[in-house]
């Protein structure tokens, strides 16, 4: 293709994410949001009515709450605590309390499912044998055994229900405290009118009792509840993971070279620790003694081991497998690299997309509609039934319960939790809320290519080719510089197994290169003009006194899965199109290896956005993937934009995602994932819209019972949690 050339300078790679760089967002939980755990929320219903209570009072500036987690953040003026917070949601009818890191733990989450199973266990026990004493009254008992067997499903079902519907009760206790409603008040209000009317029957040698309805619906009821709470624990966001990589407690290093075990969130900056074999590294820090093999596949995705030493940076949650080492922690709590992971992506979970402001203004609509709706019927049928008011409260009720908008409040963040948990076990963390659904709707993708489509450190091309004299003075000289190119040298002598020469006098001229003295004769390693190669820019040069220059040239290292990457998206129909600010040459022969048709080179930071703006005003929705501070406004301007964890903090700052793997074809799995997030979650839409369709007139015109509703209801719920799970 047809190019310009312009003066630009590629942009190296910064180091790997360090806790001081994570991205702090306005908003975003490392910021400092307050953490609330909310263990009784479970409907859009609950949402809405949490987050407008909270919005109106003045000293909170935001609110988002997250349902699959059960958790909400918090952002409010000084002098707010977390236990004000609290109260102030406790007032509003619902359980709350300051969140801490236990809480995000699997154990909390079992600990609910277990409680849960307990009571519905009992509940379906006692129903089984209820319906067995129905069979003798359904059969044709009258008078003193019917009563007898009334008095024994009386003895069995109120006990029972006491216990097993005491979630429904409490929550429900909760919101009429606070002079509100929510979907648990008709449901225990269900229960209660089916075993209070039973009782009143009972007592009065009645024909007909409901006991067995009572426990019927506590049991199905308890089910669904069951059920929708192992789903979440199985879709568990991978921010949850992340937190139960904490070390609880660490070793420190006393002044006289004892140990002593202290809680990890009492370290402070400074603090010499003592990690051994087996052992969780508890916070960020430097290992100033020992060394060891780390497993740090939670950052990298990579299994095999990787060797540490004195002067290596470790990060908190990395495993130490070998050796014992000491640490200085360098960054502890908030600061540390694990946790700045969690929070990013329990950003993506808590960030509102388009598709969650559509679920809470339906959600707006609907709770009141659906009030009134039960107040119609009940009337309704007070009148046809001429003031039977067991047969209307029974109505009413059913169109209460069958009508929860569960399924409408999952639809989303069910999804979204999946999709983001399944990226970053592939190492990507979302860190905006809108990512997925921008990624679903992509038409083209650009790339930077020095440190994103290359790994961004040179190799020597052609080492066999230069003479053992050459290289053998070249890596000699190459070894006293901390050069990309030189340490490109070193490497590619060790590989053909030459020897470096012995040099006398070497030392490095900033910006030129590396001199010295090699038998009697000054050698030279570096620029073109100052080893008298003239004004050739390219490559580095070897100048051996009295002897002619020898070039080294050095080529890009594609990174992993490139290649892969460029397939599946030309492949998918995505065009693909490099913009660098690498010379013409270097980006011709990456495009070439890449089979991309579409490049340009020496470009600008500012020809990359008027590229970008113009594909933009064209209609067409693109991905930006760059790593270095040239292509910040780019990522800025694309509809979504992708960093790697080894760019440049302004960088990854601009991204709406961080590629932490090394693998760029982990960007596929989130085109992938994106795509069918946005189905999953228009699929669920869709469940809930066919279910209030058909179960809405079949509760209003009495042919539902409240049993029946509690089943539609739960069985809704279970569908959507499980049609998320299909996102992995």
């Amino acid at each position: 293709m047809s190019v310009t050339e312009h003066p630009g300078a590629a942009a190296c790679p910064g180091c790997v994410a360090s806790p001081a760089s994570l991205p702090r967002q306005n908003g975003g939980l490392y910021d400092g949001a307050i953490q609330i755990s909310l263990p009784t929320i479970h409907c859009a219903g609950c949402i809405s009515t949490i987050e407008r209570g909270l919005s109106v009072q003045s000293d909170i500036e935001d609110v988002r709450i997250n349902l699959t987690r059960k958790r909400a953040s918090v952002w409010a003026k000084e002098g707010v605590s977390a236990d004000d917070v609290a109260a102030r949601i406790s007032a509003l009818g619902y359980e709350a309390q300051p969140l801490d890191t236990a809480t995000l733990t699997a154990q909390d989450s079992d600990r609910a499912a277990r409680d849960l199973a307990m009571r519905l266990g009992v509940a379906g026990f006692a129903m089984m044998n209820v319906m067995l004493l129905s069979v003798a009254v359904w059969s044709g008992a009258s008078d003193a055994t019917r009563d007898l067997f009334h008095w024994l499903s009386a003895a069995i079902a109120l006990p029972t229900v006491t216990f097993s519907a005491q979630p429904f009760f409490k929550s429900a206790w909760r919101a009429v405290s606070a002079a509100r409603l929510n979907m648990d008040v008709p449901i225990s209000l269900a229960i209660l009118l089916a075993a209070g009317m039973s009782l009143y029957e009972t007592i009065n040698h009645g024909e007909h009792a409901y006991f067995d309805a009572a426990l019927s619906l506590t049991f199905f009821l308890l089910g669904g509840r069951y059920l929708d709470q192992r789903m979440r624990s199985n879709a568990r966001s991978a921010a949850a993971e992340l937190a139960a990589l904490e070390a609880p407690t660490a070793l420190k290093v006393m002044a006289d070279g004892t140990t002593k075990t202290i809680e990890t969130k009492t370290v402070e900056i400074g603090d010499v620790l003592l990690v051994q074999p087996g052992g969780k590294v508890p916070v960020d820090g430097v290992i100033t003694e020992g060394s060891t093999e780390l497993n740090r596949a939670f950052l990298t995705g990579e299994t095999d081991p990787i060797l540490a030493g004195p002067g290596d940076m470790v990060r908190a949650g990395e495993i130490n497998l070998t050796g014992a080492v000491r640490l200085r922690a360098d960054a502890v709590g908030h600061d540390t690299l694990l946790h700045g992971l969690s929070d990013l992506i329990a950003v993506a979970e808590t960030a509102k997309s388009k598709y969650n402001s559509l679920a809470d203004q339906a959600a707006r609509i609907y709770a009141p509609a659906v009030h009134l709706l039960a107040f119609i019927a009940f009337a309704l049928w007070l009148y046809l039934t001429a003031g039977d008011v067991r047969i209307a409260l029974n109505v009413a009720v059913a169109v209460l319960i069958i009508t929860c908008p569960c399924a409408l409040g999952l639809a989303v963040p069910a999804v979204s939790t999946v999709a983001s948990g399944r990226l970053y076990k592939k190492g990507l963390l979302l860190k905006h809320g809108t990512a997925l659904e921008r990624m679903a709707e992509i038409e083209e993708v650009f790339f930077d290519k020095t440190g994103t489509l290359t790994a961004g450190a040179p190799r020597l091309m052609n080492a066999g080719l230069y003479s053992e004299n050459a290289l053998g003075v070249a890596s000699a000289l190459a070894a006293a510089s901390g050069h990309p190119r030189s340490q490109a040298i070193v490497a590619a002598a060790a590989e053909q197994g030459t020897v470096p020469v012995r040099i006398e006098d070497i030392h490095e001229v900033p910006g030129y290169g590396v001199e010295g003295r090699w038998q009697g004769k000054l050698v030279r390693l570096g620029r073109g003009s100052w080893a008298g190669a003239g004004d050739i820019a390219d490559g580095s040069w070897l100048a051996v006194e009295g002897e002619p220059v020898v070039r080294f040239e050095f080529e890009d290292v594609l990174r992993p899965g490139a290649e892969a990457l460029v397939k599946e998206l030309q492949g998918a129909g995505v065009p693909v199109t490099i913009l660098s600010g690498d010379s013409q040459e270097a980006v011709k022969r990456i495009a070439d290896a890449l089979g991309v048709d579409d490049w340009i080179g020496s470009m600008l930071p500012d020809e990359k956005v008027a590229v970008l703006e113009e594909r933009k005003h064209a209609g067409r929705k693109v991905l930006m993937v760059g790593d270095g501070l040239n292509d910040t406004a780019a990522l800025a301007t694309a509809h979504v934009s992708i960093a790697p964890a080894s760019a440049l903090e302004a960088t990854r700052v601009a991204a709406d995602a961080v590629l932490v793997s090394r693998e760029l074809d982990r960007v596929w799995d989130m085109f992938v994932t994106a795509r069918s997030a946005r189905r999953r979650i228009l699929e669920n839409f869709s469940v809930a819209a066919i279910y209030n369709a058909i179960a809405i007139p079949l509760a209003f015109s009495g042919i539902a019972t409240p049993l029946m509703a509690a089943i539609a209801m739960s069985t809704s719920s279970i569908i959507v949690s499980v049609n998320a799970l299909r996102t992995r």
